[in-house]
């Protein structure tokens, strides 16, 4: 519930969201008219609403696909800030904006917008230095992070179709966080058309040209084994994301040939069928192997560096998006219920992923992920009640 006179931030909310609506206003100028010519049904095809409440936050399987657009932002709390009342105001705040019932969206239908809230390992530790969520990521190979750009107490991941609401909704929440949080960084970015893989399933390009996301926990069983936290009940039904903003040496990726680019994913680039053959939805035959004895896939391809039958865990879901500002790159988002799966993985992919040559990370956080929350049970409540 917005409150008019909760914190003295109002003014820098008006002037920041003001500015944020016109910059976005002039992008969508460009955006509108690339959209001349097509039929009005295709241009103002409205998007389904999608509940914030319930077992699970929003944003992580729902929608599906995932929308378009999305804007992290990253930030801590004050050193004497409780985080429970906190929290909870940011759960009455969210379900106001995603009804579109908060007068801080400036009349901007919400859409498919979905805001999902996670907390830094410092606050999880506070709780339970044993709880899910409360380890630290460990520094890799090529990082190159600011201070301010590793780890971080709270996570505020907002997406949706209309990339105008996004600072909009960040404008409002950081409002209505007023003076409890400090911003330590934000990043925005896109998602490319989604592509048909078979089964039901689709995913989307990365800024490499390659389909992104296809290995995952796509159904409920492999969810509820992967995904989702099963306890304990201070966090059961949240999950474990990882953040990792990296640029991507996009020239010197474009220079190799279509085939050399292949060989560096273990992918065809036009299908994401595997270089072992099949689907691409089926995954690789990675012991396949070439009549003179080679592999099919290449020992240092992504592919087979980063499966999780090779490493040893999980799956992960990505939720990947692609960047151009401050630097042309990736925003790596996965979800886990093991921090593991996605360290181990890492670890495993440092020593020869072939990708990873066309990578620097420049950002780096992990965060619990809350579990869902409804109108009796404030967001937060279950870890900080």
């Amino acid at each position: 519930m917005h409150r008019a006179d909760h914190h003295p931030s109002r003014r820098r909310f008006l002037d920041v969201t003001g500015a944020m609506v016109a910059a976005g206003l002039t992008a969508g100028c460009t955006s509108g008219a690339a959209q001349r010519g097509r039929p009005a049904s295709t241009a103002a095809a409205t998007p389904t609403p999608v509940a914030a409440t319930g077992r699970h936050q929003a944003g992580i399987t729902l929608p599906q696909p995932a929308q378009p657009n999305l804007l992290a932002v990253v930030a801590d709390l004050g050193a004497k800030v409780a985080a429970g009342p906190l929290l909870a105001d940011l759960g009455q705040a969210i379900r106001a904006l995603t009804s579109g019932n908060d007068p801080r969206l400036l009349g901007l239908p919400p859409g498919d917008l979905t805001v999902t809230v996670g907390v830094g390992p410092r606050l999880v530790r506070a709780v339970g230095a044993s709880l899910p969520g409360a380890a630290d990521l460990p520094r890799f190979s090529r990082e190159r992070i600011a201070p301010r750009a590793r780890g971080g107490d709270l996570l505020i991941q907002i997406c949706a179709g209309d990339a105008l609401l996004l600072p909009v909704v960040a404008a409002a929440l950081l409002d209505q966080a007023g003076d409890r949080v400090r911003e330590r960084w934000r990043q925005s970015a896109r998602r490319g058309a989604n592509v048909p893989l078979g089964n039901g399933l689709t995913a989307p390009r990365n800024p490499l040209g390659f389909i992104d996301g296809i290995v995952g926990p796509h159904t409920k069983a492999e969810q509820q084994r992967d995904l989702w936290l099963a306890g304990p009940s201070e966090v059961a039904g949240g999950t474990i994301a990882v953040l990792r903003r990296m640029e991507l040496d996009l020239p010197r990726f474009a220079a190799l040939s279509v085939a050399e680019q292949e060989a560096v994913f273990g992918r065809r680039r036009a299908s994401g069928v595997p270089l072992s053959g099949g689907t691409a939805a089926a995954g690789p035959n990675l012991g396949a192997k070439t009549p003179d004895g080679r592999y099919l896939v290449p020992a240092d391809a992504h592919v087979r560096r980063a499966h999780p039958a090779v490493v040893g865990v999980g799956h992960m879901l990505r939720r990947s998006y692609g960047t151009d500002e401050p630097a042309a790159g990736l925003l790596f988002i996965s979800f886990q219920n093991d921090l593991r799966t996605f360290t181990a993985t890492l670890t495993h992919m440092d020593t020869s992923d072939a990708l990873l040559r066309f990578t620097v990370t420049t950002a780096s956080a992990t965060f619990l992920i809350l579990p869902g929350f409804d109108r009796k049970r404030p967001l937060g409540s279950q870890l900080f009640g």
